[in-house]
């Protein structure tokens, strides 16, 4: 009969063994029978696990140079054999869910309203008018989360002083703090899909550093490449794959995905007597695929107000903060 503590430590090695096969690397296909010259076609566009190759429909992996239909079979059949691609109780899924963990907004009344702060294997969005603190936002994360490596992908110029002063806040080094951001200016939402790529090949190469991937902002590089309603269905195709691209990331490497989103005028509020007559851009596509959707307003002076537009866990609520010379903190009343 076991003991309580023997039950203990096979459930603590169970779960190291979970945590082991989630991160499988791509190369353990050579047992399989895959040569060395298709996993480097793979590793090329990003897929470096096996759960990664469990995540790319066989479609999207024939469309890589030099994989023809049945290398493809062989290479899903493989990595079949290494995965559980089948079901799991409820019970194991909580367990494994047991590696997710909270990046501090830098404010408690925010981190109290997110249930923490956001949280890795998602999405979190954040959007709101300019001047609503989305970008303060993303600063004060890569310094509050100092332990670890970062990365941000910006559709406009870089401000690496401002990392410095809210490094003052926190009592950090600047060094410090600007060694562990990698940063990337996308021209283009195809280079911005391309970027992505190469996150994920540098997430597998230094595996458990990287905690947290921002894109600021999601949607300004779309609406300046697909202009009217025409190439809408293709904007929002594009975006799909992308955001797709960002929820496998998230959960493949277990890291927190932030994003921050612009607004557009509603035309149709008008006639429902909404009270903002605002809303964010990207759709359905992109109101689906985020995990959790925060509302951010302007208050008095350098106070703003965020909102739980939409979450899967927590109550629509509100939280106010501040935005410093040390960026996101609590407001003073």
């Amino acid at each position: 009969m076991k003991t309580a503590e023997d039950q203990v430590v096979e459930e603590d090695t169970r779960f190291q063994d979970e945590e082991d096969t989630f991160f499988q690397d791509i190369d353990l296909l050579q047992k399989h029978g895959i040569n060395m010259a298709d996993i480097k076609k793979m590793k090329l566009v990003g897929i470096c696990t096996i759960k990664g190759i469990q995540m790319t429909t066989r479609k999207a992996l024939c469309n890589i140079k030099g994989l023809s239909e049945a290398k493809v079979e062989k290479i899903k059949e493989a990595a079949g054999k290494m995965l559980n691609v089948g079901f799991q109780t409820a019970f194991e899924y909580s367990t494994r869910r047991k590696q997710v963990f909270n990046i501090t907004t830098g404010s408690q009344e925010f981190d109290k309203l997110l249930g923490g702060g956001i949280e890795s294997m998602a999405i979190t969005e954040a959007f709101g008018e300019f001047r609503t603190g989305k970008t303060q936002l993303s600063h004060t994360f890569c310094v509050c989360f100092l332990v670890l490596f970062h990365v941000i992908l910006d559709s406009g110029p870089s401000r690496p002083d401002r990392l410095k002063d809210i490094a003052d806040r926190f009592n950090v080094d600047h060094g410090a703090v600007l060694d562990n951001v990698l940063y990337a200016r996308a021209y283009t939402s195809e280079h911005q899909m391309e970027l992505l790529d190469f996150v994920a090949a540098k997430f597998h190469e230094e595996g458990g550093v990287f905690k947290l991937l921002i894109i600021d902002s999601i949607m300004a590089l779309f609406r300046v490449d697909f202009s009217g309603r025409g190439e809408l269905a293709e904007r929002q195709q594009k975006l799909a794959q992308m955001l797709s691209r960002l929820q496998k990331i998230s959960e493949e490497y277990n890291v927190a995905v932030f994003i921050t989103n612009q607004m557009t005028a509603d035309p149709g509020a008008g006639m429902s007597f909404q009270a903002d007559p605002k809303k964010p851009i990207g759709g359905h596509i992109l109101a689906h695929a985020s995990t959790t959707r925060i509302s951010l307003r302007k208050g008095r002076a350098e106070m703003r107000i965020a909102k739980i537009f939409d979450s899967p866990d927590m109550p629509e609520n509100e939280a106010t903060f501040a935005i410093s010379a040390g960026g996101v903190t609590d407001a003073k009343e």
